[in-house]
């Protein structure tokens, strides 16, 4: 039965990910780094300290440290966070169905604690979630299940009585790795990528949840079905 559930940021509740493009498309070249906007690309759902120590392994620089440069790429998402502030279509409906459920929500990113709180705080989400969790200190993010497996403790619940809601497949690996079910919601030029096969559900947004969607995906006698 499910009990709860938790909710991705970047990408889901918010439309970040262009920032995150932005950004290290600023920031990187500073520094040497030959990257393309398909590379910011295929990276979507990574860490950032993972994605600059990759891009430090494939072309060191000096002067500056892989913290450094870190600091500078969610500084200037952050700033953009707070100047665009752009929900992604149908999370305030998304949030009242799952209360309306009587289900629990916590938040589980990969990013830093504080662009999880800009965003809160941006999308006037305060008091809403039950526990916010990130990545950002373990040893490992996303497609490591580690900061989902955190909120369900968090919530004193199994994964099992858990849905994960993500948008990209290292987010969807992550929470199916944790043993929860997932409802994964792309952006469509995603859609079609075979990966999401592994997702209990998919909707193209997040306007289209519904109880009967959540409660059908912790029913293991449901049958899986698509958008």
């Amino acid at each position: 039965m499910i009990e709860a559930v938790v909710f991705d940021m970047d990408g889901l509740m918010i439309d970040s990910q262009p920032f995150w493009q932005t950004a290290q498309l600023e920031i990187l070249p500073q520094v040497g780094v030959p990257i393309t906007r398909q590379d910011t690309i295929d990276t979507t759902g990574m860490r950032v300290d993972q994605i600059v120590q990759e891009c430090y392994r494939k072309t060191p620089w000096k002067n500056v440290s892989c913290d450094q440069v870190c600091g500078q790429i969610i500084d200037r998402v952050i700033e953009l966070v707070r100047q665009h502030r752009p929900a992604m279509p149908g999370l305030n409906h998304a949030i009242q169905v799952c209360q309306q459920c009587g289900l629990r929500v916590a938040l589980a990113s990969s990013s830093p604690m504080s662009l999880i709180d800009a965003v809160i705080e941006s999308l006037e989400l305060d008091g809403v979630f039950d526990s916010k969790l990130s990545a950002e200190g373990l040893r490992y993010g996303k497609p490591h299940p580690e900061v989902y497996l955190n909120a369900c403790s968090a919530l004193d619940l199994q994964p099992q009585q858990c849905v994960a809601l993500e948008d990209s497949f290292v987010g969807l690996l992550a929470a199916k790795s944790a043993q929860m079910k997932a409802i994964v919601i792309p952006e469509p030029s995603m859609a079609g990528d075979k990966g999401f096969a592994i997702a209990d559900r998919q909707l193209s947004s997040l306007a289209e949840l519904t109880s009967e969607v959540l409660f059908s995906v912790g029913d293991p006698s449901a049958t899986k079905k698509g958008s």
